[in-house]
């Protein structure tokens, strides 16, 4: 069936953009937003997704704000309608690749607002992600990640939080992935974490003088999966990582982290060191629908309603557990965590800010060093 997007040049198959090259329920197209206040106390993160072969679009908006998060999960139907709007969330494209209006409009919600996302440099690719489990594709998507700001305000149960160029970065990313629209199927025993171990880090960072994303991944003693982009923000000129270790400092009696080192090889032989430090609460992802998020505990892409809304405020003043408003607590082990950071290169030093993810599940890889 033509939709809107049929009437432009940019077909890649002799079909229509109604649906895509696979029929994997998996399929998806997502994009993320972070924001961050100066001081790191105000977390902002805004995302939403097509899942075509679910017949979804979701999306979510979280702030957080004294220790408590605010949170917006929003999905509907998707009948073909490609308009990145989902109840009272909007993600508009000012400009590709450069700049987008992100609208929550007043409602039920404690959270509306408007917020204007501008770059500040271009975008960068990631290496693709493919990975195989028992001889079947399990992911199988590509993404890329840009350094932004943002101008605008919101409104959070009545009080109004103006936000002047505050920090921020994105991401879009699309393809086949596990964990979206559908549980994964059965295809034989695999170690368990208990067994095995996952470490999992994603940092956006800028300083005054380089920028980048950094994403390591490791399970086990696997060979892990590295990408990353460092940008000399004066040349432009860009040099790719080969390899990422870590240690980390973490909260006590909990996988939550203080503090973390990050050195870098770059493909020149350079190393790059960074000393990142936790700012503020980190987002609980749940919050925005991410790992199986949703009261219905399914998470993104699953079908719902043609119109569907939650909200809800949790208590994320401790650096691990999150306080539900019944009173009920848990450990969330999904979190993105404001930073400030320090960089060194070359003898160079630098301060700038961030956003980090970093998961740690089951046994501690050998990839990961726990600081005293």
């Amino acid at each position: 069936m033509l939709t809107p997007l049929d009437d432009t040049l940019w077909h890649q198959l002799p079909t229509t953009f109604d649906h895509v090259w696979t029929s994997d329920p998996r399929w998806f197209d997502r994009f993320w937003f972070a924001i961050y206040s100066p001081d790191g106390r105000v977390a902002i993160q805004v995302t939403m997704g097509a899942y075509r072969n679910m017949n979804v679009m979701d999306g979510g908006a979280v702030v957080i704000v004294g220790g408590r998060q605010y949170n917006l999960r929003v999905s509907r139907a998707l009948h073909r309608d490609a308009n990145t709007v989902c109840g009272p969330l909007s993600v508009r494209v000012a400009e590709p690749l450069k700049a987008f209006d992100l609208l929550i409009a007043p409602g039920e919600q404690a959270v509306h607002g408007e917020i204007h996302w501008e770059c500040v440099e271009p975008a960068h690719e990631e290496h693709p992600h493919y990975t195989r489990l028992q001889g079947r594709t399990v992911e199988d998507y590509r993404r890329f990640d840009q350094i932004g700001q943002a101008t605008g305000w919101l409104e959070v149960e009545g009080r109004r939080i103006e936000i002047d160029r505050w920090w921020a970065c994105r991401d879009h990313s699309w393809g086949v992935r596990r964990g979206m629209g559908v549980s994964e199927p059965v295809t034989g025993p695999k170690l368990s974490l208990a067994e095995k171990g996952h470490v999992m880090s994603f940092l956006f960072f800028s300083t005054d003088t380089m920028s980048g994303s950094l994403l390591f991944s490791g399970r086990g003693d696997d060979v892990p999966y590295t990408t990353g982009v460092v940008t000399d923000r004066h040349t432009q000129a860009q040099l790719h990582a080969s390899k990422i270790k870590l240690e980390v400092e973490l909260h006590e009696g909990t996988r939550r982290f203080k503090r973390c080192g990050v050195r870098v090889s770059l493909e020149d032989g350079r190393e790059l060191n960074l000393a990142v430090q936790a700012r503020g609460a980190s987002i609980a992802m749940q919050g925005l629908g991410y790992s199986g998020g949703y009261n219905d505990g399914q998470g993104l892409g699953a079908w719902r309603a043609d119109q569907h809304m939650e909200h809800d405020i949790w208590d994320v003043s401790h650096p691990s557990k999150v306080v539900f408003p019944n009173g009920t607590h848990k450990e969330h082990w999904h979190r993105i965590q404001p930073v400030s950071l320090q960089t060194e290169l070359d003898g160079q030093v630098s301060q700038g800010s961030g956003s980090m993810t970093l998961t740690i599940a089951g046994k501690l890889p050998a990839h990961l060093q726990l600081q005293a």
